[in-house]
């Protein structure tokens, strides 16, 4: 390796309380090459132990290093007949000022590695949840805030959002004080490119470096080093005896005593140490456990001029505000967000599952209605997800919505999406009532399916066709052909289809001509799930004409336009059995 590596600059400029993910606690191989003490060896650790000091405490913090707080030290209580010393407390000096352990190791066995907890006050406090080797927050869309990373089945690395543990120390008044250890090492032939003497130290404050070339044998013995070996026994016990015995006296003590020479191939171990302490600083706020207001206030555009207003200002407006459709599929696919609908135009959208949902509307455009108060209530990280599609006014406000928050007489539509799943159970009960069989197999991606089977995933063409990719899995894809043709068998020499299959069902039903125009939707479907850069513009515009899509709508509308015909189509064969069954 080159002389930079062992004198770590990019290490040594890094300052933690500028760092995005800050360690509380490390015992971290970051690289291991070889065996040590022979040539080729190369080893990188990094080291970490830290407290959490009381403001007022920092000067008596300083005095701590690497000794006092680093990984020699597992953390337990110190029960004493006039005191008991809790786990999580460090003691900062002999006058009993203690620091708070965020992270406690807790000591294992000779079959159980260590353990890392994170302190359960900084967990509760930032409202996170243990997942594994993960806590996310809980309220924040299942955000990852800290994690271990592991080193087999021991703990190698505890870290933290910065953003987070600067909102906790904030709350508490408190710093955290970190003290950091690396070391980088390699074994060669030659250290010619290493210019520093054998042995050179650099300090400031806060760090200390060292840099050391060392001449070793093969193994890692120094050259020129030796060890002195001893050898005791006694003269006074006899294995024959029945009951042996070793007397107090020393008189029949033997001794013999050799010195061994290191002998050897001649290498040279570079190595580069590193000690670091430094503070890593509470945020001006604490948004999160103390509820303090946030540092920049998030601005909406409220009108054509591009003008734009914060929250607060915005919760007595009596404003609506305008938002790319995107925003929907942002919100509804994190983990715990959700989509619901309440007229054909209108519904309700949530980011997690303790957000308060929003209702919205679907304008003319595609754009996305909502009430100004409704956005300015909501918390300050779930404000910039809306906030990034944010646009100016354009289209109007979503009649529906309109009817609903100002004239208070909502409308008597619906929304196809929510009637797609239950058109697909309809059909199967209709099939299995009158011929024994269920049209539509069940799968394992059934649910996930239909929650994406919205018109939001519509915001552009490859939105659009993978919106009817899926439908055409939850229709063509899922039809039983084979027990279709148990009831309806094809004729002699002939394998339709999976939807030829289900137009012959019904055309034995009713007639051909009235199938094909049923099923003529599904079949476009399918016809837009197969659409590539290599379909001919001429087949598009048939499929589209097939599902009764405008090509001339803003995507949103296609995407509504493209469920509404596949869900309308789906119920139309149902009524076109119950029909039958009925007679």
């Amino acid at each position: 390796m080159t002389q930079e590596w062992f004198e770590m600059p990019e290490v040594r400029r890094r300052k933690l309380d500028q760092s995005v993910w800050i360690p509380l606690r490390a015992a971290q191989h970051i690289d291991r090459v070889g065996e040590l003490g022979h040539l080729g060896f190369k080893e990188e650790f990094f080291g970490a132990g830290s407290v959490a000091v009381p403001e007022g405490q920092r000067e008596t913090a300083d005095s701590l290093d690497w000794e006092d707080i680093g990984l020699r030290r597992d953390h337990g209580p110190w029960a004493r007949p006039d005191a008991y010393t809790p786990s999580d407390a460090i003691e900062l000096n002999g006058d009993g000022v203690f620091g708070l352990a965020l992270v406690l190791a807790q000591p294992g066995n000779s079959e159980e590695p260590q353990e890392w907890h994170l302190h359960q006050d900084l967990v509760i406090a930032l409202r996170l949840k243990r997942e594994g080797d993960v806590w996310v927050a809980l309220d924040e869309g299942y955000a990852h805030v800290a994690k271990i990373v592991r080193d087999g089945r021991a703990p190698a690395l505890l870290e933290i959002r910065a953003e987070y543990l600067k909102d906790y120390l904030r709350a508490r008044d408190m710093a955290l004080y970190v003290s950091s250890y690396r070391h980088r090492t390699e074994v060669v032939v030659d250290s010619s490119n290493i210019n520093w003497p054998p042995d050179k130290r650099e300090a400031t404050e806060t760090d200390r470096w060292e840099g050391r070339r060392t001449a070793i044998h093969e193994g890692g013995y120094p050259v020129g080093s030796s060890a002195a070996v001893i050898h005791l026994g006694r003269t006074d016990v006899y294995a024959g005896e029945d009951v042996p015995h070793i007397t107090p006296s020393d008189e029949n003590l033997t001794s013999h005593s050799w010195t061994i020479n290191r002998k050897g191939k001649e290498l040279t171990r570079i190595d580069g140490e590193f000690w670091r302490n430094e503070w890593v600083n509470p945020g001006e706020r604490s948004v999160r456990v103390r509820g303090d207001a946030p540092a920049q206030p998030i601005h909406f555009i409220t009108d054509v001029s591009g003008n734009t207003a914060t929250g607060e200002t915005l919760q007595e407006s009596g404003l609506w505000l305008w938002f790319r459709p995107d925003v929907i599929p942002l919100l509804a696919h994190r983990r715990g967000g959700s989509l619901q609908w309440y007229t054909r135009d209108t519904g309700a959208i949530r980011c997690s599952p303790a957000a308060s949902s929003v209702h919205f509307g679907v304008n003319p455009l595609g754009l996305l209605n909502v009430y100004a108060k409704d956005i300015a209530l909501l918390p300050p990280w779930q404000q910039h997800l809306w906030a990034g599609c944010n646009l100016t006014p354009e289209g109007g406000v979503a009649q529906e919505l309109l009817q609903a928050q100002a004239l208070g007489e909502p409308a008597e539509t619906q929304a196809p999406e929510p009637f797609l799943p239950r058109a697909i159970e309809a059909l199967n009960k209709v099939t299995l009532e009158r011929f024994g069989i269920r049209v539509f197999r069940t799968h394992e991606q059934f649910d996930a399916l239909i929650t994406r089977a919205h018109r939001f995933r519509a915001i552009d063409m490859p939105g659009f066709l993978a919106l009817a990719k899926d439908l055409a899995r939850l229709t063509a894809d899922s039809i039983d052909t084979v027990a279709i043709h148990t009831v309806a068998p094809p004729p002699k020499g002939q394998k339709p289809g999976s939807l030829k299959s289900l137009e012959l069902l019904v055309s034995q039903q009713t007639n051909a001509a009235n199938a094909r125009s049923l099923l003529g939707p599904l079949f476009g479907v399918y016809d837009l799930r197969l659409a590539d850069a290599h379909l001919p513009s001429t087949d598009h515009k048939d499929a589209l004409a097939l599902v009764g899509v405008d090509e001339q709508m803003p995507f949103v509308i296609k995407g509504y336009q493209l469920l509404n015909s596949c869900v309308s189509a789906l119920y139309s064969i149902e009524n076109a059995l119950s029909a039958v069954t009925s007679t």
